[in-house]
């Protein structure tokens, strides 16, 4: 993993980081660790972005828009997760 990478915190519910679990979380309660799990391995659609992190999309059916999922270019640390309202794949 490149230095430039956050540090990373192990399972469960799945690789996140430091950023994801102590600042994401909290301020998202609604968001659903199961969701998350879901998106990661079957996302609807795939893009990676300039820096090499990796952006998934799915359907939320508790949220009824899509979860957009940003990982790390390792390609399994979670780094944000958000509802995408305004973009749908």
């Amino acid at each position: 993993m490149p230095q430039t990478e956050p540090e990373r915190l192990p399972p469960p519910p799945f690789w996140r980081t430091r950023y994801f679990a102590f600042d994401v979380l909290p301020r998202r309660p609604h968001l659903d660790p199961l969701e998350i799990r879901r998106i990661i391995s079957q996302p609807e659609h795939r893009s990676v972005q300039r820096d090499g992190r990796i952006r998934l999309y799915g359907f939320s059916e508790s949220l009824g828009c899509y979860l957009r999922v940003v990982l790390l270019s390792d390609g399994e640390t979670v780094h944000n997760a958000f509802p995408d309202e305004g973009l749908a794949p």
